[in-house]
């Protein structure tokens, strides 16, 4: 099975997460791991779950509580795009050999879009339905999980989507709204199950909370900590993490 098209532009273009699944296949610990990568625990864990959520299987598979900080080893998938990674890495020396001027990549790139949003899913576009000058976009995660996103009619045809299109949505952590599980949510909102993984305090702010979904992929959110405590939410909980369709951005590759 081929990588999806958006992990496969991620490797060119952030290689320094991909490389981070080198040193877990040796560390087999994500603390070492991400001492070894120059990168500080939390960024590794960022880092993984963002490489999860675009794969359409996860890369890294986790044990809470493994020696050195949490045990850590890659999947199959992951195996294989670590192999894909190494590969590319030859390859991109051959072209920085051959290349006659150094400006040109940098041109490539700046063409290149980083964003602020925590939360990336891969999905692909399974339907589209007409709702005046905005379109209700059908999009199909991994594992068969459904979401909506509403964009205008303009966004659909500017971004060339169609059944099958592979997209990245994107989430703004702030935007995610947490209940129990047996709270009532708004209808006509995008609602996953998922299970709270860790709950981070933050001093005079919002916790941040990392929900695991039964597809594999990551959620992170930012809860007041007072409305946690009212809910009954924390780690290992149970959760329904709700948004709305308004509140879905959709990417494309270049």
């Amino acid at each position: 099975m081929s990588l999806p098209t958006l992990l496969t532009q991620h490797i060119v273009r952030r290689p320094q997460r991909i490389a981070l699944l080198q040193h877990i296949a040796e560390q087999g610990s994500i603390t070492r791991a991400a001492k070894s990568a120059g990168l500080s625990y939390k960024a590794a864990w960022d880092a993984i779950d963002e490489l999860n959520n675009l794969a359409e299987r996860p890369l890294v598979e986790r044990s809470v509580g493994g020696k050195g900080g949490g045990g850590a080893r890659l999947s199959e998938e992951g195996q294989r795009v670590l192999r894909l990674y190494q590969r590319l890495q030859t390859l991109q020396a051959q072209l920085l050999e051959a290349s006659e001027d150094a400006a040109d990549l940098g041109l490539l790139s700046r063409l290149m879009l980083r964003t602020s949003a925590r939360n990336q899913l891969h999905g692909k576009v399974v339907g589209i339905e007409a709702q005046g000058h905005n379109d209700r976009v059908r999009l199909e995660l991994a594992r068969g999980l459904v979401i909506e996103a509403q964009i205008t009619h303009d966004s659909t045809l500017r971004l060339e989507l169609d059944t099958g299109t592979e997209v990245v949505a994107l989430i703004k952590a702030g935007w995610l709204q947490l209940y129990a599980i047996e709270q009532p949510v708004l209808s006509d909102t995008n609602v996953l199950r998922g299970v709270i993984e860790e709950v981070a305090a933050a001093e005079g702010g919002p916790s941040e909370v990392r929900i695991g979904l039964p597809n594999g992929q990551t959620l992170c959110a930012l809860a007041d900590p007072l409305q946690l405590r009212e809910r009954a939410l924390e780690t290992g909980s149970a959760v329904q993490v709700a948004f709305s369709p308004t509140n879905v951005l959709l990417g494309t590759p270049l």
